[in-house]
């Protein structure tokens, strides 16, 4: 179990959105290199960074920010946000990603995930984001009537790195992570599962670590960690912790 933090960045700044929604946008800083560097200096392993813009666009837009982000840290990065295409996905990683997210083409295109996952074994992850159960695409402005369980489930054999679920109900509101749907969705798949949405604080890290046995290998925390709601290095060491326990 690993803790994530996350790096969303829309006109080229970072900021955190209240449940994905564009008009209730908070920025953080105007520098989301800086960010990450921050993040990476207290230990993270890996850095969750999401082109917010690309998301509503259907296409990268933050690419000379995601670069900056690149050049500035040396530990990994996993990147999301308008990834509709095979030369999108080849180009992060040959930038030196190390991980492609695909959100809205994994249920319109999942044969492009599939293919993807044969191209670059162990670098495609795919985003689930759920509201009331149902998969939201195009930045959550549509919801589907496809079930996230389901839509998991057509790439249990394909090589995915992991599924990164989010409940969008909880997602930048403090109001604690959905431990019961992350459970179900970890223990019916044979996929490493990323929690993601409504962390607020060290409290809901522990209530989460415990699903490591269900197959979670990661939580991503944003808004906590910028609201100062959750220290990132105290986060690190209780899942440390948990990882040692025999």
């Amino acid at each position: 179990m690993i803790i994530i933090p996350a790096v969303d960045i829309k006109d080229g700044r970072c900021v955190r959105l209240l449940q994905g929604r564009k008009d209730a946008e908070t920025v953080f800083s105007d520098d989301p290199a800086a960010m990450a560097e921050r993040w990476a200096s207290e230990g993270a392993e890996i850095i969750h960074v999401i082109d917010l813009d690309g998301a509503f666009e259907k296409s990268p837009r933050n690419a000379r920010a995601i670069d900056d982000i690149l050049n500035r840290i040396d530990i990994p990065i996993q990147v999301g946000g308008g990834i509709r295409d095979a030369e999108t996905i080849d180009g992060y990683l040959s930038a030196g990603v190390q991980r492609v997210i695909i959100g809205t083409e994994a249920i319109k295109r999942p044969e492009l995930v599939k293919t993807a996952c044969i191209r670059h074994p162990g670098q495609i992850a795919v985003a689930i984001d759920a509201r009331d159960g149902k998969v939201a695409i195009d930045g959550w402005t549509q919801t589907t009537q496809v079930r996230a369980l389901d839509l998991a489930r057509q790439f249990e054999d394909s090589g995915i790195a992991a599924i990164i679920f989010t409940d969008i109900h909880r997602d930048g509101t403090h109001s604690g992570p959905n431990i019961a749907a992350t459970r179900k969705i970890a223990e019916a798949l044979s996929i490493p599962v990323i929690a993601s949405g409504g962390v607020s604080d060290l409290a809901d890290i522990q209530r989460l670590i415990p699903l490591a046995a269900a197959g979670v290998v990661g939580i991503i925390t944003g808004r906590a960690l910028y609201d100062g709601t959750l220290d990132l290095k105290q986060a690190i060491a209780a899942a440390r912790s948990a990882n040692r326990a025999p």
